[in-house]
This record gives C-alpha cells, structure tokens and sequence, in this order.
C-alpha cells in the first residue's frame, strides 16, 4: 500500500505499508528510512488544516485510509535534509578535495546536482536540507530515475521479481468507457451556477477560478439487467447507481496567476474547517469542483494541471484508488458567447497514476508527461506523453433550482466584486421576507448567508439549530435567533 503525506515542504511517499496492519508508526518508520532527523510540528491528520488527527494507536485501514490516500502534516524545514543526498554531497566534497578544485568542478556533486540547498534555520544557523523536485547524484545509477541501484536494494534477484516489480512501474494506457456517476450525471443549481459564470464574465471569462461544490451523492433506481453480475465468485464493483446533487458553491481563497500551471494559486483558508462543519448541519458534502477557464481550441477539455487536480480532489474524496462519484465541472464561453457547462470524471488508471506521482505538467497543456521513473505504454510503443482525453469519462449534466437554498448572499473571497459581504448585505436579503411569498427562513437558507453567519454565532450551539430549522421546514426558528439576526442586519419591525 501506498500513503502519500502531504507536508509544508513536499508531498512524501511512503510505500511497501501493509494494508492491514499498518500504522501511524509505519508511516513514520517509512519517512525515518530517507529523512532520519525531521521534527514534527503536528500530528499526521486527515485534512490540511491538521486538525483532525489520526489515531496512532489503530491501523491505518481501520481509520478509512487505502492504496494511495493522502495524508497531513507541518514539520520543520531544516530538519528534512535527505540522507542519501547528504551522504552523497559529502561524498562529492571529498573526492572533490581529493582531486582538486578543476576536477571537482567537473567530477564532483554540485549542491545542486546533489538535490539540497540552503535555507536558515529556526535558531539563525544557516542548514542544508533536502530541495524537493531536484535530481540526486544516484539518478543515473539507480534502474530506474530516481531510484536505487538493485544492489542496493537486493544482491541477487530472479527475473520473476525483477519483472513483477517492474511492472509496479508500468502502466498500459486504456481508456475508461463511463463515469461512476448514474445515469442523472449532474445536476447544478441554476442559481449557483449563474453567479459563478455570471463572475468570471466580469473579465470576460480571461481569468481562471475554482470553486467546491456542495450537494448529495443521490440513489437511482437500478433495472435488474444493469446490476453487475459476479464472476469467479469474486465480488462484483458496486452498481453505478448515483447521481450529484449540487446545492451550493463555495469559492476559497485564491489568486489569478496566468503562470500559474491552473491559472489560479490557492491559498490558505481559514474557514476549511468552518464550511465543512456548515455543510455537515445541513446535510450537504463536498461532491465536486467547478472551474473556469478562458476559450480554447475545440477538444481541448482539460489541461494536464487540472487533469491532476481532478484527480488529486478523487483521491481524497475516495480515501484512496477507489470508486467515487465526485465530479469536475468547467465552465467558458464559446465564440457566440454563449456559456457553456460540462461534467467529466478522471479514469480510475489516472487516479492510480497520480497517486503514483508518474504524471507531471508538462510544456503541452493537452498532454500529461510521464515522470522518468515510470514507463507509460501507448498503442504498445513507450510514450513520454499521454492526451488528457485518455483520461476523461463524460458526466451528464443538467440544471435544477433548487428546493432549500437560495444563492443570493455575495461570495466570499472575491475582489473587483460589485458587491460584498456584510451586515447591510444582509438587511438588504432579509427584508424581503414577507414579500413575494418569501418567508424569513426562505431568505436565511443560503450557504454563503449561513457560513457568514458562523462569524458571530456560536458553530457548536447556535448554528446546528439554525441549520436544522433549514433543512427541516417544520422545525420553526426560534424567536430568540430571529431578533438576533435582524438586530445584527439592523432591520427593525415585523420579519
């Protein structure tokens, strides 16, 4: 098994685990082998803000983690120099001093070469640690880029295993012919939906941005023919049987960054937690992303950046390489300037591959590159390249208004917005209760309304309440949350 952590300097891979019996300690154990003196600053965690801790004490399995899950945690840059790399730069130093200052220019590990650079640690000391991304002096001998020499690894080996290992290494590329997603596909609401595209016209559809998208995974009726059968006795993949429910949109923070690979840099959110727990009381779940992007040429679906991020976002909603009916949604304008919606899924062999770290961005946005140490093959012939459209499955999609939220609240973490959120933006929603059939929870039943709310109330007593009253029109609102909430909008009179 596989487990890929997540830190503040990297993305670390820990392979060889045991899917059954592995823990917390294992995944340690797995780190210690490359990087014996890293320093934790917290606790390996489900989410990235490392506030939900996994249990050291269970195994890895018990916990919801499979074959390619992610994992969190921050440690202490200067702690995390590679000790092959520092075995190696030292190598280098000596043979260099050994040979002369000419010969080590040519003969000798460059910092560089050597995979580390320089960095100033906590206490003011100037470090070398381990520079992610970088290539070691061991590259050429290992047998394959990146890794060890097989002597290294073992001293004498059949071909059998050497051939079932490198197979590890190899992937025969298919196409997935359908989604995991029933045969509803989508369904976007049409509000929701209309603001986001309504705010990427806003710069005539030439900046990037991603939001989360917030709905159900819901249960579709399966004729008896299309059940799966069992073959071998071995269990049969669950039924295809769900379709997304998209309720809501939530934009974190971001950056326009055209050099950026996705158009966009992410941020740090501080209200992760607080969304999450929001859409928890009101019965929703992450089930999706949706982007926007500026037009491009016909066919071009997805570039390789957000080919990776769908996939990255189907790991983490499957806990691993597994079944899941999350879904990517993008949005443009065509040349009529007409706008355009549609759904897709990433292939189980992508997940796989990404999980794997064998896909890379590459200098063709339509196409993944193949990282060095691993061998794609294509039409059976080796290729450094595989089109993103090997990659996709198509997702139905359609639109529903719908029936508990309203998407009328301005968005969070917009700039160059017209509007804003606030407590005049509030009145200015709530006081058209009582008018044109609306009531006061009718107007309240808005997620980015609900999630500014969270700012004043209580998240562990007063919201779950609120939030109940909304999901379960006949559980009424309390008159107490009722006067607070008009006070805070500063509406006087009847609601």
């Amino acid at each position: 098994m596989l487990i890929r952590v997540r830190t503040n300097v990297g993305l670390w891979r820990v392979d060889n685990l045991d899917e059954s019996s592995s823990d917390i300690q294992s995944i340690l154990d797995g780190i210690a082998r490359t990087r014996p003196h890293v320093e934790y600053e917290t606790p390996m965690s489900t989410d990235p803000a490392c506030k939900c801790h996994l249990d050291p004490n269970r195994p890895l399995a018990e916990q919801g983690l499979r074959h390619g899950s992610m994992v969190h945690c921050r440690v202490d840059p200067s702690t995390t120099a590679d000790a092959t790399a520092q075995q190696k730069a030292a190598e280098g130093g000596e043979e260099g001093e050994a040979k002369g200052a000419g010969e080590q220019k040519n003969e000798g590990w460059s910092e560089s070469s050597s995979n580390m650079k320089r960095i100033i640690g906590k206490d003011g000391t100037i470090k070398l640690v381990h520079a992610e991304g970088g290539e070691g002096p061991s590259v050429d001998r290992g047998w394959r880029k990146g890794m060890l020499p097989l002597r290294d690894m073992k001293m004498s080996w059949t071909l059998q295993e050497f051939m079932d290992m490198d197979n590890q290494f190899t992937f025969k590329i298919q196409r997935q012919e359908e989604s995991w997603v029933g045969k509803g596909g989508v369904s976007l609401d049409t509000d929701s939906a209309n603001d986001f595209q309504g705010y990427l016209r806003r710069f005539n559809f030439q900046r990037n941005r991603f939001g989360f998208l917030y709905g159900r995974f819901v249960d579709e009726e399966v004729d008896e023919k299309d059940k799966p059968k069992k073959m071998d006795d071995r269990a049969a993949e669950p039924p295809k049987n769900q379709k997304v429910i998209v309720e809501a949109i939530y934009e974190p923070p971001q950056e326009a960054d055209p050099d950026a690979a996705e158009g966009f840099r992410v941020l740090d959110d501080d209200d992760e937690e607080t969304v999450e727990n929001l859409a928890s009381m009101l019965g929703l779940r992450r089930v999706g992303w949706i982007f926007g992007h500026p037009p491009r040429e016909e066919g071009f679906q997805l570039s390789a950046a957000e080919v990776i991020m769908a996939a990255e976002l189907q790991l983490e909603a499957a806990g691993g390489v597994e079944q899941t009916p999350f879904v990517t949604v993008k949005v443009t304008v065509g040349d009529d300037g007409n706008v355009s919606f549609e759904a897709f899924q990433v292939s189980r062999q992508c997940m796989e591959m990404v999980a794997e770290e064998a896909l890379q961005v590459g200098p063709n946005p339509g196409f993944c590159g193949v990282s060095d140490t691993f061998t794609a093959i294509q039409e059976g012939k080796n290729s450094k390249t595989v089109e993103n459209n090997f990659f996709l499955t198509v997702v139905p999609i359609v639109q529903h208004a719908s029936e508990t939220f309203v998407s009328q609240f301005p968005r969070p973490n917009r700039d160059h917005d017209d509007r804003t959120q606030s407590h005049e933006e509030m009145k200015r929603q709530l006081s058209k209760s009582g008018s044109a059939g609306w009531t006061f929870v009718d107007l309240l039943s808005d997620f980015n309304l609900l999630l500014y709310l969270c700012k004043f109330l209580d998240a562990a007593t007063d919201m779950p309440k609120i939030c109940e009253s909304v999901v379960n029109r006949d559980v009424p609102l309390d008159d107490g949350y009722k006067i607070i909430i008009t006070s805070m909008a500063g509406m006087d009179g009847s609601y």
